[in-house]
C-alpha cells in the first residue's frame, strides 16, 4: 500500500528559510535508509506559498489567487510517497524521522484502483493502467 506522508509548512518554511547543512545531511541519511528497504517511491520539498497559486473552480469560473496564503498550518512544505506493508509500518517509518523542531507531518494512504469497487470499469482500469505507462516512460526518458 502506498502512503503520502505531508510535511506541514511553518513560519520559517514560510519565509523560505533553507534547512542547514547538518539538516540536509540528517534528512539525506534518512531518504537514504528509506531507498536501501524500497519503501521511498518520491520526495521533495516545495517552495513557500509566496511563490504558488490556487484556483477557485465555481461552476465554469475559474479564479486564481496568487500566494503568499495566511494560514502556514494548513499548508505543505514537502512530502514523500512511500510503498510500505501497513499503515503501522508506515507509522514506524515516520517516526524516525529526523524532525525535532515542533514540525507535524501527517501520513494519509493513497487510493488504489481496487478502493474504487465496480466504478472502476474494465475501460477506466485500462486507461488509468496507459496513462501510468505513459508518465512511467516520460520519467525513465527525463532521467
Amino acid at each position: 500500500m502506498r502512503y503520502m506522508v505531508i510535511v506541514k509548512a511553518n513560519k520559517d518554511t514560510e519565509a523560505g528559510v533553507m534547512p542547514t547543512e547538518q539538516e540536509l545531511t540528517r534528512m539525506g541519511a534518512y531518504n537514504e535508509e528509506l531507498v536501501k528497504a524500497g519503501v521511498m517511491l518520491a520526495g521533495e520539498g516545495l517552495h513557500p506559498s509566496s511563490k504558488g497559486a490556487r484556483v477557485r473552480f465555481e461552476g465554469t469560473k475559474r479564479t486564481v489567487i496568487d500566494g503568499p496564503f495566511s494560514e502556514s498550518k494548513e499548508l505543505i512544505a514537502g512530502y514523500w510517497l512511500w510503498q510500505v506493508r501497513s499503515h503501522e509500518e508506515a507509522i514506524e517509518w515516520l517516526k524516525r524521522a529526523p524532525f525535532d523542531h515542533g514540525e507535524e507531518v501527517e501520513l494519509r494512504r493513497v487510493f488504489e484502483m481496487e478502493d474504487f469497487g465496480a466504478e472502476m470499469t474494465p475501460e477506466l482500469r485500462e486507461q488509468e493502467d496507459r496513462l501510468r505507462a505513459e508518465v512511467d516512460a516520460r520519467t525513465a526518458d527525463a532521467q
